[in-house]
């Protein structure tokens, strides 16, 4: 699996974060309010602790992204 996210250019983790990372954008992000009620000690109900789940995931794909990036020169990647 790392394989596959070294392939992929990194604006697509980009535009895949700032999209279904960020949505809704209106009144506020999912994953801002959901990382609010984690830390109120909200986050109980099963629908949303997957929100956190669907909109974190683009975030943490694209940390690792940009971790492997910084971890293998480009000139090591075959």
């Amino acid at each position: 699996m790392l394989d596959w996210i070294e392939r992929q250019p990194l604006v697509l983790f980009l535009l895949v974060a700032m999209t279904l990372g960020l949505a809704p954008f209106v009144p506020e992000p999912h994953i801002w309010e959901k990382l609010k009620m984690l830390a109120a000690g909200t986050l109980t109900r099963p629908i949303d602790i997957f929100d956190l789940l669907l909109h974190g995931a683009p975030w943490v794909l694209l940390v690792l992204k940009l971790f492997l990036s910084v971890r293998s020169p480009a000139g090591d990647r075959h």
